[in-house]
C-alpha cells in the first residue's frame, strides 16, 4: 500500500487509542486538516492491508459505529515511517496574505482583523494550557507515551504566545498611526 502522511498520522493516533473514523477526524485536526471523505477510504485500505483491525459498537440512540485499532503490522509500518525523511512543511496562512495587502485597508478594518485574531489566539492559548495541565508530570519524559503530547502542546503554546505578541505589536503600530494621523488633521 502506498502510504501518505495522513495515513501515518492515523496510524499514530490509533497506536495510542482505538477510535472511530469520526473521532480520528477530530483528533487529527490540530496536526492535519482532513475531512471524512479523506479519512474513511484510507482506513478501509489500511484495514484491507492488515494494518488495522475493526469491530462494531452498537448504539441505541445513534447508528452503530466502527472502531479501528492498529495491528502489529500497523505498528511496524509506523516504526518504518519514523526513519523516513520529513517533508518540508506546507504553509497556508490567509492572515499573512492579507497582511501583505494591508496597505489597501482602512485602519479600523485592520485593527478589527488583528483584534479578532488575538481573540482566537487567546482561546488557543487556554486550550494548550489545559492540555498541558492534563498531562501527568511523571509522563513528561522521553520514552513515555505522553512525551510527544507534552512537547507538541508546549510547542503550540510557545507558538501561540509568539502570535499573541505579534498581534499586540501590530495593534500598537496601527493604533499609534491612527492617533498620529488624527493629530495631523
Amino acid at each position: 500500500m502506498n502510504m501518505n502522511t495522513l495515513s501515518y498520522g492515523l496510524l499514530g493516533l490509533l497506536a495510542r487509542k482505538e477510535s472511530s473514523g469520526y473521532e480520528l477526524m477530530l483528533r487529527i485536526q490540530p496536526f492535519w486538516q482532513a475531512k471524512h471523505s479523506q479519512i474513511y477510504p484510507l482506513l478501509a485500505r489500511m484495514e484491507e492491508k492488515g494494518l488495522l483491525s475493526s469491530y462494531w459498537v452498537q448504539q441505541s440512540d445513534k447508528p452503530d459505529k466502527k472502531i479501528y485499532a492498529i495491528t502489529e503490522d500497523g505498528i511496524s509500518k509506523l516504526r518504518e515511517w519514523m526513519h523516513q525523511p520529513i517533508a518540508p512543511s506546507v504553509t497556508k496562512d490567509e492572515l499573512s496574505l492579507r497582511t501583505f495587502s494591508l496597505w489597501l485597508s482602512e485602519i479600523g478594518v485592520s485593527v478589527e482583523i488583528y483584534q479578532e485574531r488575538r481573540e482566537l489566539y487567546t482561546e488557543k492559548k487556554r486550550y494548550y494550557e489545559e492540555l498541558l495541565a492534563g498531562i501527568p508530570q511523571g509522563q513528561c519524559h522521553p520514552g513515555s507515551k505522553e512525551f510527544g503530547s507534552y512537547i507538541l502542546a508546549t510547542k503550540a503554546l510557545m507558538t501561540v504566545d509568539a502570535e499573541l505578541k505579534w498581534c499586540d505589536w501590530v495593534l500598537k503600530l496601527l493604533t499609534e498611526h491612527s492617533y498620529a494621523a488624527a493629530g495631523r488633521e
